[in-house]
């Protein structure tokens, strides 16, 4: 088998697995794929904590010890979370080491029903950093307009930040003068710029879903061809954004401060439609200087069948953007999926917590002590 992964790493790609429970780190499974799949950094999500504490092992005691205290059901879940991200932390903690920061990363989301309000997202960022207390976590941030200026502030702070659920070119720019204005602050704070890091969490598949929904409904020939394009097509044409930011002069006076490029992360990489090849998120967005986190069978069909020729995204703008014109001609409004696919975003993010709530409350109960 050829090292698809390893060529994929030297291609400047990180690559961070899409996923966290209390089994992969006590079985010694995320160590194993750190030692043999090259992964550098996990990332977290409502979903994922929703699933791996619904239905792993590995919660029994805790989730009694907690019952014993008598906690709320959403402190409950805070200290299950943060457990699991400190430990994640602690096993990546050589590779946060060796890349200087850059990687070795574990992302934990601020509480999705804060999404929508900027001075709670903040307070929240702040107790989730003070709680995992490890220099490699990251505090994930949703990219709607509340979380905007959250950002700026938790930058300014000097905690590090990975702005999750972008789906639109716009907003994704508005993320990047999140992020060098929070840096700002930091710097006239006097802060240590070269401590803070940051991604920004670009979504890929759910384009293509969403879009390929609407083309189906045209059912044109036309239509038909412009299927499996745009989610790649949005993709590229951030990366070229990314490349003007961080050439800017305004970046030349941060980056003399020793300050880090936010890099672009591919999330949402798993394909949803069997008529594309497995890896298409991964082999044709292949570019130095970006994070891509995948679920652990994305990873696997990467790994096995993954065809890394290089950079996949170099001279690709122009045809990026002649793929998202042709797809608005035909009557699909690019600024109206991107709004429904974040509107939905955070709508999932939050059922999910809610899931979350209620399955850990009833495991609460179930293990509460008889009075007496």
């Amino acid at each position: 088998m050829t090292d698809a992964l390893k060529r994929l790493s030297e291609e400047g790609v990180a690559i961070w697995l899409d996923d966290l429970s209390r089994k992969r780190i006590t079985s010694g499974n995320l160590a194993e794929l750190i030692d043999q799949q090259h992964i550098v950094g996990v990332t977290t999500n409502p979903s994922i904590f929703q699933k791996a504490i619904s239905h792993g092992d590995g919660y029994e005691q805790q989730l009694a010890d907690l019952a014993a205290r008598k906690v709320t059901v959403d402190e409950a879940i805070r200290m299950i979370t943060t457990a699991d991200v400190r430990d994640a932390a602690d096993i990546l903690r050589p590779v946060f080491d060796a890349t200087e920061g850059q990687d070795g990363r574990v992302s934990i989301e601020v509480d999705p029903r804060l999404a929508h309000n900027t001075a709670a997202t903040v307070a929240e960022a702040k107790q989730l950093a003070w709680l995992v207390d490890r220099p490699n976590t990251l505090i994930k941030i949703p990219a709607t307009k509340a979380g905007l200026p959250a950002i700026t502030e938790v930058i300014g702070k000097g905690i590090s930040v990975n702005v999750t659920l972008i789906f639109s070119l716009e907003r994704y720019r508005e993320v990047m003068d999140a992020y060098l204005a929070g840096l700002e602050k930091a710097k006239a704070a006097g802060l240590d710029l070269s401590k803070i890091h940051s991604v920004a969490s670009f979504f890929v598949s759910r384009v293509d879903s969403e879009i390929d929904k609407r083309l189906d409904a045209l059912g044109t020939d036309e239509a038909k061809a412009l299927k499996g394009k745009a989610a790649l097509a949005n993709a590229r044409l951030a990366y070229e954004a990314y490349e003007e930011v961080f050439s800017s002069d305004r970046w030349a006076a941060l980056d003399k401060a020793q300050a880090n490029k936010q890099r672009p992360l591919w999330a949402s990489t798993g394909v949803k439609d069997p008529a594309y090849k497995d890896t298409l998120y991964v082999v044709d967005l292949v570019a130095p200087g970006t994070v891509n986190t995948m679920p652990e069978a994305t990873l696997d069909a990467t790994a096995d069948h993954g065809e890394i020729t290089g950079n996949t995204i170099a001279g690709t703008y122009d045809q990026s953007r002649r793929e998202i014109a042709a797809v608005e001609k035909l009557g699909i409004s690019y600024d109206d999926v991107v709004q429904v696919l974040e509107d939905e975003g955070v709508d999932k993010f939050e059922a999910s917590w809610n899931d979350l709530l209620k399955s850990t409350e009833a495991e609460l109960q179930r293990l509460a002590p008889s009075e007496g």
